[in-house]
């Protein structure tokens, strides 16, 4: 940050393959047996690690899991070389998330080949999962929404197009211009518009 309070730097976007996206997501249950269950048996997700936290690492040394010590932390295959987890939160210790909280997690979007797109509405229904969807949430994308049993927003979502080889950025990416247009309503600040940019076309 400079005198004049400015925080832009003059780092360029992420070259492709700099980060080669999410490692794993953490999430949190009161009930790990139900949890898993769903994601193996409702979902058709493969459990791949299920462990104990070691001692110290809760409240000791914590390294950003939550504050209890020995909690159930499980890991799930969501594809796409992904992983899905879980803490188990001692049961009546939290109240359950708002999604919509600032900071919060509102959804996450699971990328759908198009042969397991209908197939897995299927499934979910079979297991008296209630579906909202499929909707086309932008031209050749469409999804369907459901919960899982902890209250998390789930979305699979499919650009049947693409068949088997979904290409999730290339989906929803704008042209430069049409990006600036929607910035535009924060700010008309040109440097800053051609900054927030510049990754795209």
């Amino acid at each position: 940050m400079d005198a004049s309070g400015d925080t832009s730097t003059s780092v360029s976007p992420l070259q492709s393959g700099h980060l080669r996206g999410v490692h794993h997501l953490a999430l949190t249950t009161e009930d790990m047996k139900m949890t898993t269950e769903f994601y193996v048996d409702v979902l058709g997700m493969k459990l791949v690690h299920a462990m104990k936290v070691p001692d110290g690492v809760g409240t000791v040394n914590n390294r950003g899991n939550p504050p209890w010590e020995r909690l159930r932390h499980y890991f799930f295959d969501m594809g796409g070389d992904s992983l899905w987890a879980f803490f188990e939160i001692p049961k009546g210790e939290k109240q359950q998330s708002d999604r919509d909280n600032i900071g919060g997690m509102q959804h996450v979007a699971f990328a759908v080949s198009e042969a397991e797109f209908e197939p897995l509405q299927k499934r979910l229904e079979s297991h008296g999962v209630e579906i909202d969807g499929p909707v086309e949430i932008l031209p050749g994308l469409f999804s369907f929404y459901f919960y899982d049993p902890n209250g998390i927003r789930l979305e699979a979502c499919c650009k049947p197009s693409d068949g088997g080889n979904q290409q999730v950025v290339e989906s929803v990416t704008q042209s430069k211009d049409v990006a600036k247009d929607e910035l535009r309503t924060m700010t008309d600040d040109e440097e800053w518009l051609d900054r927030m940019t510049a990754g795209l076309d």
